[in-house]
């Protein structure tokens, strides 16, 4: 078994779980924990069938959220950690190449690639997903956002862990497979872009912030200032890294990314105008 706990942050999932554990498998791993956020469904009876730790969490609306309370709380014993997602399936590829990365010591963590489903079928073009989501315990947490409970969101979002030392990446990718349609996926965006505009309203001048995001952060947040950030991303999307290869659903999955950028830049003037009176 891997030296590595395996981390699954969770609210009522228990239509996408069972996949999840299926695609790990039996003694792939030392340790599986579901950190929960009050699950109304069978979600626990499920974590619990497949031999995972069940740990129940509740927000207060303060630093920590879910990822780090959970670092800090209940710190692995394994010498590393992966933050998978329910809808997130190990594939066979991955699994081989994640056993032969981690047996090099001279890495703190990994950059991890993900196939996107939508509607039904795997995309092949349009924006890559890529997460650092696997690290040595000890080596980092996610970065530290006092935000006063901008939203209901009580997980870390689009936040990255902040590391020292080298960082690789694993080129096969996990399985991105959401189960709970277009209505959640609309419902989701609307909370992530709500939290995208307050942290652009509050940290967008900090230059200590700045200094620690990623090259992709800080184009992002600059085009935030712009109606056109939405138009670019369908762009980029759909033409540039290959979209159109999907058709019809390619172009929708473009339209949604392009609106959920717009939807960012309204709540952004929204904000500047109701303070500017």
């Amino acid at each position: 078994m891997l030296d590595l706990t395996i981390a699954i942050p969770v609210l009522n999932e228990e239509r996408n779980l069972p996949g999840c554990f299926d695609a790990i498998g039996k003694n792939f791993v030392k340790k599986i924990v579901v950190i929960d956020s009050g699950s109304s469904d069978s979600t626990k009876e499920i974590a619990l069938a497949n031999g995972a730790e069940f740990v129940d969490f509740k927000w207060d609306g303060k630093f920590p959220k879910k990822r780090n309370w959970y670092l800090r709380n209940h710190t692995p014993v394994t010498k590393w950690v992966l933050f998978l997602d329910a809808d997130e399936y190990l594939t066979t590829e991955f699994k081989e190449e994640l056993t032969k990365a981690l047996k090099n010591d001279d890495k703190s963590g990994y950059w991890l690639s993900y196939t996107i489903y939508f509607l039904g079928k795997k995309l092949k073009g349009g924006y890559p997903l890529n997460k650092l989501a696997l690290f040595k315990v000890g080596a980092g947490e996610y970065e530290k956002i006092d935000e006063e409970q901008w939203s209901k969101l009580d997980m870390e979002i689009h936040e990255h862990p902040i590391l020292e030392g080298t960082i690789g990446k694993i080129k096969n990718k996990i399985d991105h497979q959401d189960f709970r349609g277009a209505s959640h996926y609309m419902i989701k965006h609307n909370e992530y872009a709500a939290w995208e505009a307050s942290r652009f309203i509050k940290f967008a001048q900090n230059p200590d912030i700045i200094s620690k995001w990623t090259w992709k952060q800080k184009l992002k947040y600059r085009l935030m200032k712009s109606v056109f950030i939405g138009p670019l991303f369908f762009l980029g999307s759909f033409f540039l890294l290959g979209g159109f290869r999907d058709g019809a659903r390619g172009f929708a999955f473009a339209i949604l990314k392009m609106s959920y950028f717009t939807i960012i830049y309204c709540k952004i003037k929204e904000y500047r105008n109701s303070n500017s009176k």
